[in-house]
């Protein structure tokens, strides 16, 4: 079963690899005699998701930097240029020159705790390496330097400086999210951003040149056992208004800290993570219909999603 097991990744990984790339960025400067000079150097990874060179990789990896080099698999160094990204969701798009085969990704039905994932990448700087782990919890939200990533899959496969915008791929070959962040402080703790989110953020950019994200303006919780019996919801599943932004679509249509959104648009939610993956469905300007409980009583609101600035 071991071997049968190790053969299977074996032949998973040599699918894979073709398709992921490392990416080396570098910050000029000018000295006192007006000569560029490197200021930073920066590592990270990423994989094609089109064929005609379309590349996704990390956002907080490549910000700010001025010159983007590609490193494909067979060893061929391209330059790439950025075509957009967005910081929320750390996730840049780059375009290469060149034909490289595109992973496909999973669907959030394919996600689940427990499935064995790889994290494939260029940690350190020292080559493609592969690992091996767990998708060990989703929904997770972290805190990083680059800001608070919302709905972070959690991974115990071995994450380092440079894996950041490399695959997590599952037993299929699909991409399940991309390697971002680690917590420095603890072992085989690492989190990836969902590869739904990563869909949303490439669709945008290459239609529009941007990310125009559809901003509701409420903070969430996905509903336990533990939440529905202490604050006695009377609803057994969906997600809690914990906080309501200032001026936000959702404070002008009167939802209010302690309301559970049980559906939008007739779609019942079980979790934080399916309301954000249907709101990733829709664009800023549309109007959706939120079904809330509030003290027992079931009400529907209107919302109008604007854009997330």
């Amino acid at each position: 079963m071991l071997q049968s097991l190790s053969d299977e990744i074996s032949s998973l990984v040599e699918c894979v690899l073709p398709s992921v790339v490392s990416v080396y960025s570098v910050d000029i400067e000018y000295n006192v005699f007006l000569e560029p000079v490197p200021k930073s150097v920066g590592i990270a990874s990423g994989f094609a998701v089109r064929s005609d060179g379309v590349i996704v990789t990390a956002y907080h990896a490549i910000k700010g930097m001025d010159i983007i080099n590609v490193l494909l698999y067979k060893g061929k160094k391209v330059r790439a240029k950025v075509l957009g990204g967005d910081p929320y969701a750390d996730v840049a798009v780059l375009k290469v020159d060149e034909e490289v085969p595109p992973l496909t990704f999973a669907s959030s039905k394919e996600i689940s705790p427990g499935q064995l994932v790889l994290a494939i990448g260029n940690p350190l700087g020292i080559g493609t390496t592969v690992s091996i782990g767990v998708i060990s919890a989703v929904e997770r939200t972290v805190r990083t330097q680059v800001g608070i990533l919302h709905n972070m899959i959690q991974t115990d496969a071995s994450i380092n400086p440079g894996n950041s915008g490399g695959p997590l791929i599952n037993m299929s070959g699909k991409v399940v999210g991309m390697c971002t962040a680690i917590v420095p402080t603890a072992q085989g703790i690492g989190f990836a951003v969902p590869a739904y989110i990563i869909k949303r953020v490439v669709l945008d950019i290459l239609r529009y040149g941007e990310v125009r994200r559809p901003y509701l303006g409420l903070s969430i919780v996905s509903l336990t056992r533990q939440l529905v019996s202490y604050y006695d919801l009377g609803v057994r599943s969906g997600v809690l208004v914990v906080g309501v932004d200032p001026g936000s679509p959702a404070m002008h249509a009167g939802i209010k800290p302690g309301d559970v959104i049980v559906a939008v648009d007739d779609f019942p939610i079980r979790s934080g993570k399916e309301l954000i993956e249907i709101l990733m469905m829709r664009n800023p300007g549309d109007t959706v219909e939120l079904t809330i409980v509030r003290r027992s009583e079931l009400r529907k609101v209107r919302v109008t999603l604007s854009v997330r600035g």
